[in-house]
């Protein structure tokens, strides 16, 4: 992937602060990161305890300086691939008829905080609505290599265009209706569960971005590139996670999709760079 090519975002940001009652969008992020962890009860409960509280004198841990040059060269590679992703949706959305405010990105090491409560590499990636920012912790590129055995530039890209996909949704309303549906009862872990279905969404939102992406820069995406990206989707799917944690699946807790799922999903929207091919709620199967 010639990521060296493109321009830098500059919608990364160091610090930012807050705290506020938990809502949906944390409560499955405990979720998730309890089921791909595989943290023990007591570890969920202080992820909780955390999240609901906060820092007790309200002040955020200053944020330790990036000094070394592989992190600087993460940072640069984060801020390339944003710009590429700021650059496809308000070019989708300007063709709607509609503005694309960009979201922000947090990097950091060790932990953060953000409106939705902390973050850490334990908890991996994830977009905030509330202030609409994407938080993650550089040490997570070497978790996917290491654990997950997710190698490869377009997979950490592949990461960062599944949360954009988050915050597209957020622009779109989609996580508000996913809220709605949940408060009114609807169901959203298991194998049909919302969570599934917008978690699936933002894989094939990810697929368009790529789409769209490799036709703006035509050299960018090189052979093999793409193949990285699926391997990654289906190292993190929750069938290969919960297998090689537990040694056996829970469909009814999956809340991320499968790794075929996620595959196809992926594929769906990078084969066909159309927001309309991502429709995974009405989808008769995932």
């Amino acid at each position: 992937m010639l990521w060296q090519k493109g321009r830098s975002s500059d919608n990364e940001v160091k610090n930012k602060g807050g705290g506020r009652g938990l809502g949906l969008g944390v409560v499955v992020v405990v979720i998730i990161a309890s089921l791909l962890f595989d943290n023990s009860p007591a570890q969920i409960r202080q992820w909780f305890d955390v999240l609901s509280t906060g820092d007790a004198a309200g002040q955020m841990t200053p944020l330790p300086q990036v000094a070394s040059a592989q992190d600087d060269q993460q940072t640069e590679f984060v801020r390339k691939v944003l710009h590429s992703t700021e650059d496809v949706w308000s070019q989708i959305f300007r063709s709607d008829g509609k503005q694309y405010p960009a979201p922000r990105f947090v990097l950091f090491h060790g932990k953060e905080q953000s409106v939705c409560g902390a973050a850490s590499v334990t908890m991996g990636p994830f977009y905030c609505p509330d202030d609409r920012q994407i938080y993650l912790d550089l040490d997570f590129f070497q978790e996917m290599q290491e654990r997950f055995q997710a190698a490869g530039d377009f997979a950490r890209a592949y990461v960062i265009a599944h949360e954009v996909g988050h915050h597209v949704q957020n622009l779109l309303g989609t996580s508000e209706q996913v809220e709605q549906a949940v408060q009114h009862g609807e169901s959203l872990e298991g194998e049909d569960g919302l969570s599934m279905r917008q978690e699936l969404q933002a894989d094939c939102l990810a697929g368009v971005w790529a789409y769209h992406a490799q036709q703006q820069q035509l050299d960018w995406l090189k052979s093999g590139d793409v193949e990285t990206a699926l391997n990654a989707a289906t190292q993190i799917g929750e069938d290969t996670v919960q297998k090689q944690s537990r040694g056996y699946v829970m469909p009814d807790s999956f809340t991320h999709g499968t790794a075929a799922e996620r595959v196809r999903w992926f594929k769906a929207g990078f084969s066909s760079g159309d927001i309309k091919s991502c429709n995974t709620f009405e989808a008769a199967w995932l």
